[in-house]
């Protein structure tokens, strides 16, 4: 019997709007999901919210409307450690896409092996209170020993509160890592706050160091179009060029702000007015850091 899911959170805005910013050729949303559909790709029975379906077709329709080239699938936690649905979305995509899976220390070499040869360069840990809080430290080791042979990077989403907490943690690893969202910051407690003088740190002193300017609808205080957020992510593109990439983040789960995905991508020429800069972002890094062809 099929099971029926009801949705705790809204789905995304349908009606996106064409951006005025015309993205460069090959360009890669770099932190996006896809949710089921359910019938399809069952949600896990410990999932801490349950989304409306937003399958494959509807993140294709998406990408085509904003121009937006190559993907990168960061698995939601709602599918668990079951990373089906990415992995099949990878095999339909032409080598357009490449994922993040959710893994724990279960999982084989062998199924490892069959993570990285569909596509798959990364592992993904919420420290995020709403999503279940602190992995277990042993399992959180073990996968990345498990990981680093591949060359695989660990993509890591933090509360901001917590950054301080972890900045000496995240120092020490031995494979490079991602921080999701500017790393949570609040907009409102302005770019001296320590959690983001944390991050920069780190951009500054550790080259391990990524960040993703996405998630500006979470770091915002002031709302649409969240221009608010717009110094963070530019400090971010200032220190560390080679080490930022962008993402939409659709279907935006969770957010208290529902944003039109044309509208972000309008941020774009904000974040990085150089068009340098904005090929690092949207084309060089993510090729680099997922294995794309150049």
């Amino acid at each position: 019997m099929t099971t029926i899911y009801t949705p705790t959170i809204p789905p995304p805005d349908p009606n996106t709007r064409t951006p005025k910013f015309k993205l460069p050729k090959l360009s890669c949303d770099a932190h996006c999901h896809i949710f089921g559909p359910g019938a399809t790709y069952p949600y896990a029975p410990d999932r801490s919210y349950t989304p409306p379906d937003a399958p494959l077709e509807d993140f294709r329709a998406l990408h085509a409307k904003l121009g937006v080239e190559r993907a990168v699938i960061v698995n939601a936690s709602v599918h668990g450690t079951d990373n089906t649905v990415a992995l099949d979305a990878i095999a339909q995509s032409n080598g357009a896409y490449r994922a993040v899976a959710n893994i724990d220390d279960t999982i084989t070499e062998r199924g490892l092996q069959v993570l990285h040869d569909g596509g798959f360069r990364g592992c993904r840990f919420n420290f995020v209170r709403h999503l279940g809080g602190v992995p277990d430290r042993n399992v959180f080791n073990r996968v990345i020993a498990m990981v680093a042979p591949l060359g695989w990077h660990i993509d890591l989403h933090f509360d901001a509160i917590d950054l301080p907490e972890y900045a000496d943690m995240l120092a020490k690893l031995p494979l490079s890592y991602t921080i999701d969202h500017m790393g949570r910051v609040k907009a409102s407690e302005g770019l001296d706050q320590l959690p983001f003088r944390i991050l920069i740190e780190l951009m500054q002193r550790d080259e391990k160091c990524w960040v993703k300017i996405c998630g500006s609808e979470r770091v915002s205080s002031a709302g649409p179009p969240f221009t608010d957020a717009v110094p963070f992510a530019r400090k971010i593109v200032e220190t560390a060029p080679d080490r930022v990439i962008w993402g939409t983040d659709w279907p935006h789960p969770n957010v208290k702000v529902m944003p039109n995905d044309g509208d972000l991508v309008d941020l774009i020429p904000l974040f990085a007015p150089e068009p340098e800069f904005q090929r690092k972002i949207l084309v060089d890094n993510p090729a680099r850091l997922f294995g794309f062809d150049t």
